[in-house]
């Protein structure tokens, strides 16, 4: 009978550690974060991150007209949590114009969903 007066004393002792006084919420834990993937890797970015803008410093090392891309190798974006990295960013017509292969440059991003969209780009 002992085995079976144990296993009952502890059956309740663990139903009654899991009656704790918490309170059920649906709303989204403080610290996620969505993983970005492919050419960016694991690098994490706070999912709240809707609509922020980063600055950054590069050299030009392709430009696609048709798909509206500028690509750019450029330096650590703390603002993204970026390192340094080569990648296209997408650009207006009128800045993918502006610039040509090989032009050292500083660039404005809008951040939102783990992308960034060039909104300015200056020669240095």
């Amino acid at each position: 009978m002992r085995p079976l007066q144990l296993m009952t004393v502890l059956s309740l002792a663990m139903s009654l550690a899991a009656c704790g006084d918490k309170k059920e919420t649906n709303a989204p834990a403080a610290n996620n974060t969505s993983e970005m993937t492919g050419n960016m890797g694991n690098m994490a970015m706070p999912a709240d991150a809707v609509a922020k803008t980063a600055k950054g410093t590069g050299t030009v090392t392709a430009i696609d007209k048709a798909a509206g891309t500028i690509t750019l190798e450029h330096g650590p974006i703390a603002e993204a949590n970026w390192p340094a990295m080569t990648m296209a960013f997408k650009a207006p017509p009128e800045l993918v114009d502006s610039v040509k292969v090989g032009d050292k440059v500083g660039f404005d991003l809008a951040l939102k969903n783990g992308t960034g969209e060039i909104t300015a780009i200056t020669k240095q």
